[in-house]
């Protein structure tokens, strides 16, 4: 019988069944493997994995891991679905796109559809110093699927501290590189990237995206997942791999020990956790700014009749969007916005103090 989506309060969706999943006819090729076997399967039915950011990486991963049978899947994404995501993200569909549905609950239902025995926990957003132990509570590994280095900082930091496994994964262009970090064994992120990117760095905005670049990252990242819960640990990669799709360019970089002098897992100075360089206005890409409100639920439906008078308004459970022009915002009910048209912040914090409120 197909389990159920149940409603909870948190207002995600969380896939549930009343008797324990089986190793049937499911899984029976990937037990066929031997790298995983029956006992393996048995311990991916029982991993619990948070995945940070359902776009392009995250959604190809979440169904890989989703299809591989991993018991709990928490997925975690600040964003909505747009037409514009369906050349690469897998587990949306033209509807998604046209309801602008929550990219973490979205997955959540097609997931549905495709395994029930597993547990889906979609949380709808931002991952802050403020709410990552809430967020990542309880979970063996964390998954990359992020577009910015400021939130990959902030997991390696929580990582490391908490002696938790990661996996980093980039895909931009015809570009793909994934790394594994193992706090105490391997180097983090920080190892190899001591200062995060500066001057241009390129987007899926402005370099555009191969799916394929997505699906190679996905796939080499979920390897290794499956690798670390089944544990095959001497089986990790433990080098920074990197792949140029379209110039059939191949490197990798080794990151086996941690670098002593590093400020994270060396001298564990956790400055992203600290949140000391988190801004509560950021870019977010597609000429858009993210408005981060925090401690500020806002009530959709009493917002919704406010704004009418003042512009074109519409919302589902999940967020209320609304059109001034040239503007667009997206207003979740923890009070974070996405307001499109500009990448000035002082624009976008002059409509929002105009519109939600200083």
């Amino acid at each position: 019988m197909m389990d159920a989506l149940v409603r909870r309060p948190d207002w995600g969706f969380r896939l549930h069944t009343d008797v324990k999943p089986e190793m049937d006819e499911r899984y029976s090729r990937q037990v066929l493997f031997a790298g995983i076997g029956r006992e393996g399967q048995q311990r991916l039915l029982e991993s619990r994995v948070a995945i940070v950011g359902c776009g392009a990486t995250g959604s190809a991963q979440v169904s890989l891991l989703a299809r591989a049978g991993v018991g709990t899947l928490r997925i975690i994404d600040r964003d909505y679905v747009e037409p514009s995501n369906l050349q690469r993200q897998t587990l949306f569909d033209e509807k998604d796109g046209e309801d602008s549905v929550p990219k973490a609950i979205a997955a959540a239902r097609k997931i549905a559809t495709f395994n029930s025995q597993i547990v889906v926990e979609p949380r709808v957003n931002d991952l802050t110093p403020e709410n990552i132990e809430d967020l990542l509570a309880g979970v063996q590994l964390i998954l990359d699927g992020t577009d910015n280095f400021e939130t990959r900082y902030l997991i390696n930091d929580y990582a490391v501290k908490s002696s938790l496994p990661w996996i980093y994964t980039a895909a931009v262009g015809g570009y793909a590189a994934t790394m594994n970090v193992l706090p105490g064994e391997t180097a983090c992120l920080a190892c190899i990237f001591p200062e995060s990117p500066t001057g241009l760095v390129e987007t899926c905005d402005t370099a555009g995206i191969l799916n394929s670049a997505v699906n190679l990252a996905a796939s080499l990242a979920s390897t290794e997942a499956i690798k670390l819960l089944v544990g095959a640990r001497e089986q990790l990669r433990r080098t920074l791999v990197s792949f140029d799709l379209w110039r059939n360019h191949r490197a990798e970089i080794s990151s086996d020990k941690p670098r002593p002098e590093c400020m994270t897992c060396g001298r564990r100075e956790f400055l992203h956790l600290a949140g000391e360089s988190r801004p509560h206005i950021t870019l977010c890409g597609r000429n858009s700014v993210q408005i981060h409100e925090h401690h500020r639920p806002i009530d959709l439906a009493e917002m919704s009749d406010r704004l009418k008078p003042h512009g074109s308004v519409r919302r589902n459970d999940f967020i209320l969007k609304f059109w001034k022009e040239p503007f667009e915002m997206t207003l979740f009910p923890d009070g974070r916005a996405i307001i499109k048209g500009t990448t000035d912040t002082a624009v976008a914090r002059s409509l929002y103090a105009k519109y939600v409120g200083a």
